[in-house]
């Protein structure tokens, strides 16, 4: 009794290790999809990492209050602007509801970990190119904040094997996050879940599976390496993020049996 009293009291001293359920291109009127996903955020607590493209079509103040099965979340959300938010032409709908920087792009700390949301709307943003604001700004960002792990999150692809394909535009935001140090990097915009092979020490996921439809896979990369796609599923990607390293799992709505799990350690 005294060695469960005191495994007890250590576990209560502790603290959990956090969370981070992600996903993106999640709500419709039209769609019942992000209902299901809704329903497994419900039940993992920690931090929403959504992926952009929030609500569809436009974005506006009226399909988040109608549409946005996931607003009950809203208080640990913490967003990235997709190309639908900006529908409405400047995203005002959506910056207003999860209370955004006006350029879309910020970070936050979670446990150990450094967190750096960014707005792959690049003209919006102000660039993406080197020397742009938002390059100025995560360039100095990873150097103020030296953490041994770094995730990073946005709303196109870097690398994806979708119908929207891999987005160029991004690449000096790319190397800038492998030459800050970068572990992960999380996007969403094509419409299905697909993890990539470390490529420049980055490991990449695409999780556009919050639930408004389906794309099909058309293109496989051969650098950097896919190694697991699905276009059938919706659902969310759970990370626990370890002081030293992360652990991952793909959770499928209810009645689906597609998964993937893995661990790896922070370079």
């Amino acid at each position: 009794m005294i060695l469960a009293a005191l495994a007890t009291a250590l576990s209560l001293l502790t603290p959990a290790q956090p969370t981070l359920i992600a996903a993106g291109d999640i709500a419709s009127c039209r769609s019942s999809g992000d209902e299901a996903t809704a329903a497994l955020v419900a039940r993992i607590p920690g931090t929403v990492a959504v992926l952009g493209d929030a609500v569809y079509d436009s974005g506006t103040a009226e399909e988040f209050r109608d549409c946005y099965s996931w607003g009950r979340f809203r208080g640990r959300t913490r967003a990235a602007l997709g190309n639908h938010e900006y529908g409405t032409g400047n995203a005002d709908a959506a910056i207003a509801y999860f209370r955004l920087p006006r350029r879309g792009y910020y970070s936050y700390e979670l446990g150990d970990w450094h967190v750096v949301v960014l707005n792959s709307n690049c003209r919006p943003a102000g660039g993406c190119e080197r020397g742009s604001p938002q390059q100025r700004w995560l360039d100095s960002d990873l150097a103020a904040h030296p953490a041994r792990c770094t995730v990073a999150y946005m709303h196109h692809p870097r690398f994806s094997s979708g119908l929207r394909g891999s987005d160029p535009t991004l690449g000096v935001l790319w190397t800038t996050l492998v030459r800050g140090g970068a572990d992960l990097v999380l996007a969403g915009h094509d419409h299905h879940y697909e993890r990539f092979a470390p490529f420049e020490g980055i490991r990449s996921f695409v999780v556009g599976s919050g639930g408004r439809s389906h794309y099909p896979a058309l293109r496989r990369l051969s650098r950097p390496k896919s190694v697991v796609l699905d276009f059938l599923t919706y659902g969310v990607l759970r990370l626990t993020l370890r002081s030293e390293g992360y652990d991952w799992r793909f959770v499928p709505v209810r009645g689906s049996t597609f998964t993937d799990t893995g661990s790896s350690r922070c370079r």
